[in-house]
């Protein structure tokens, strides 16, 4: 196999069956035979006289050859007692408490069987609604994410690989604007990808600046109203801020629901590629289009448009037959996913293919040629569907289908564009369709030296001029592109672009291309650089609706640095802003571990208001005071009745002392609200949970009716390195670094992913 040393230490280390001792017990070509065996299996069903020995020998000389390779639950589990094959699987939230601990089982099941879930919370009614069975009141979707993301942090260890979730709010939910900031702290909710699910009526509605209904799920009731403009800006706002959320176009993936008679399209997988229907999955695989192409023996590349299509027939039954071979965590799963027999066939290695053919990625040229090869992939596949149907029947709900009045196809739906993570680490291209990164690595190996690994394309090219050396290696891995290397040839940097060197709109205009002519979705992160705008951002999203893309994911670079303290620094103060009293203790250095903060002094002068709240135990007096620089103190009093005034009291205080020590304020509304109280709860008609509910829910009305000036509390340039070696452990795992190895992770395909070790946050 022409596997790099990186390609085979990633199967060694996460592919291969191991013995009781730890030591692999298969070689990596016994792996690719195991798959290949199981997955021909299903011919048998089919076909008594079937060939099952040729067509193991065609699916392993595809898989060997790295022309194919499916997603990394059919490498790992295929031919194995697990026997679990898929990446994708969609769970229903319904709204009671039996069946939203149900969906948490499930989800504990398929994570730890090594696939990921995608769940809408949309049906759960918004928190503080009242629960007619208990008098109570509801907690809302949020706080219910954070039970889901609970579970999953205590299975994921026990599983084959990390469990990665998706979460979708519709804009439409009372809940919405708590959801858009419910990642606003990146140690938070840390494994869920969210995404607003975004209507057509609400994005006319913020182009043209009006409201748009809040409608109850659990009634079906107008609730209250919003500006979808607002909205819409605090949605581009949080995106530039960390990445989250994403958007998805509801509307867009119904007009493709291949079954509409089964229901809506809730959501998507966790890297938003593949809608599917509750208790529907997809298994999905991808074709490496450098294996593609055609070299002349004087370099120049062209497509091998006949080698394209007998590989995407191939793919398209190997695929199929997965569905048959799967082992499903759940018996409904495995009932409904061959309902639809829906598969997703994607490409990698669009980028390198194109430096192959010297075209640059940021080019009209690319996105033509992107469109014409997906129609391509996509009409073959279909042709191959098609194909199979003739000899082993479409799918059993083709009839009720958008497609009962054409040919009959086995599958539903035939292509998607996943983030290949670790397969294409293993193909040794670059990922799915994005950019290339960066076209240089400096690799740790074994014994801590370091190995560069380098774009094998750019590596040629450079040796043909006569100017490749480790100093200019080293020099494009540190600074991650080429574009102002004057000693590199013109034409050389005009074609070898990097992910920042390509402008959002041919990040949307690619993955637009694809979008056209691919049954699902396209996974793709647009990546902004550190000084882009909001501006910027809102510009891509708009981009992305109004040129037919299904969702959109975003990540500005460093964006996320020391994002969990909502620190800020500024070049220059004004006359206006308070003399930073956030300082490291002046008696030591800052600790390796640890950083001291030191509130701002409480002011002279405030304002304020006094909210009387019923509580399950009486009334609760709460203050909130402020001055123009931002909410500064909380204090309570009980009624006579009683209650617990030494706990709010403390809440009180300690939320005081947190926000004069400049945390977001968003963050502890986030932290207090809906927590819950037994005798709360207990009385009908509350509308708080608890005593720092009630808190929460005054502070919020306080900060949705003033405005402070930003950066009241700031902190002094000397302090940041210790801010930072104190916070980033905490969270490396989920924004910079890779938490197997410490190196710089990326953020591509709506997912994290480290090309120095295969470690994946989606797998």
């Amino acid at each position: 196999m022409e596997l790099t040393q990186n390609a085979r230490t990633v199967l060694e280390r996460r592919y291969l069956i191991r013995g009781e001792d730890g030591a692999p017990t298969e070689s990596v070509e016994d792996l690719f035979r195991r798959v290949a065996r199981a997955i021909a299996a299903p011919d048998k069903a089919y076909d008594d006289k079937a060939d099952l020995v040729g067509l193991e020998n065609e699916f392993y000389d595809m898989m060997t050859a790295l022309e194919f390779l499916p997603n990394s639950p059919t490498l790992m589990n295929a031919g194995r007692p697990l026997g679990q094959l898929s990446a994708c699987f969609v769970l229903p939230v319904p709204d009671s408490m039996e069946e939203i601990f149900e969906a948490i089982k499930q989800a504990a099941l398929i994570h730890k069987s090594g696939g990921g879930t995608g769940f809408s919370f949309s049906r759960l009614r918004p928190s503080g609604s009242t629960v007619n069975s208990t008098g109570g009141v509801a907690s809302g979707p949020v706080s219910f994410m954070r039970v889901f993301n609970m579970a999953t942090e205590a299975v994921k260890q026990g599983g084959t690989r990390r469990g990665a979730n998706m979460g979708i709010l519709r804009v439409d939910h009372p809940d919405i604007l708590q959801f858009i900031d419910c990642k606003a702290d990146n140690a938070d909710i840390t494994n869920f990808n969210i995404s607003v699910g975004i209507t057509e009526a609400f994005m006319n509605a913020a182009e043209k600046g009006e409201d748009y209904d809040l409608v109850d799920p659990s009634t079906g009731k107008v609730t209250g109203k919003l500006n979808a403009k607002t909205v819409f800006d605090k949605i581009v706002h949080s995106a530039w801020r960390n990445g989250e959320p994403g958007i998805i176009f509801l509307d867009r993936l119904n007009r493709d629901n291949v079954v509409p008679s089964q229901g809506e399209i809730e959501s998507t997988n966790p890297c938003g590629e593949q809608p599917l229907l509750p208790y529907e999955s997809c298994n999905l695989g991808s074709i490496n289009l450098v294996k593609m192409l055609k070299i002349a023996e004087s370099g120049a590349a062209s497509i091998d448009w006949s080698k394209l299509a007998a590989t995407v027939e191939r793919a398209v039954h190997f695929l199929d037959n997965v569905i048959d071979a799967n082992k499903y965590p759940l018996d409904l799963i495995d009932h409904t996913t061959k309902l639809t027999r829906k598969i997703g066939l994607g490409v990698m290695g669009w980028a390198d293919m194109l430096l192959y053919l010297g075209i640059p990625y940021n080019s009209e040229e690319a996105v033509r040629l992107a469109d014409k090869l997906m129609d391509f992939i996509t009409a073959t596949g279909r042709k191959a569907s098609a194909a199979l149907a003739k000899t082993r029947g479409p799918f059993p709900l083709f009839k009720e289908s958008i497609y009962k009045d054409g040919e009959p196809l086995r599958n539903a739906t035939v292509t998607t564009i996943a983030p290949t993570g670790t397969l294409s680490i293993i193909a040794g291209v670059s990922s799915g369709v994005e950019p290339v990164f960066s076209y240089v690595y400096i690799r740790s190996v074994m014994d801590r030296t370091e190995m560069l690994e380098v774009n094998p394309v750019l590596r040629a090219l450079l040796e043909k001029e006569g100017i490749c050396s480790d100093e200019l290696l080293r020099r494009i891995a540190e600074e991650g592109t080429i574009a102002h290397m004057e000693e590199i040839p013109e034409e050389i940097r005009r074609v070898f672009v990097a992910a920042h060197d390509i402008s959002p709109l041919y990040h949307i205009k690619m993955q637009a291309a694809f979008q056209n002519h691919t049954d699902n979705a396209v996974s793709k992160t647009v990546n902004f650089p550190h000084e882009a705008t909001e501006q910027d951002v809102a510009e891509v999203y708009t981009l992305a609706f109004k040129l037919g893309c299904k969702g959109v994911t975003s990540y500005r670079d460093g964006s996320r640095e020391v994002q969990v303290l909502n620190l800020a620094k500024k070049e220059e103060k004004s006359a206006e802003t308070p003399a930073a009293p956030l300082i490291p203790a002046p008696e030591e250095k800052p600790r390796e571990s640890s950083f001291v903060v030191t509130p701002r002094p409480r002011p002279d002068t405030t304002q304020g208001i006094t909210e009387k709240v019923a509580i399950g135990c009486g009334n609760l007096y709460i203050t909130v005071n402020y001055d123009e620089y931002g909410i500064c103190e909380v204090f309570t009093n009980t009624g006579k009745a009683g209650g617990c005034p030494s706990q709010s009291e403390a809440t009180a205080r300690l939320t005081s002392v947190a926000l004069r020590s400049g945390m977001d304020v968003n963050t502890i509304i986030s932290q207090l609200r809906g927590i819950r109280c037994p005798s709360t709860i207990r009385q009908p008609g509350m509308k708080c949970t608890s005593c720092p509910d009630a808190i929460a829910r005054v502070i919020q009305k306080v900060v949705a009716t003033h405005q402070f000036k930003e950066g009241g509390v700031q902190l002094p340039e000397a302090a940041v390195p210790a801010i930072k070696k104190a916070v980033e452990p905490a969270v490396a795992a989920q924004i910079r670094t890779c938490p197997e190895c410490g190196a710089p992770v990326e953020h591509e395909g709506g997912c994290v992913m480290c090309r120095n070790c295969g470690y994946s946050k989606c797998g």
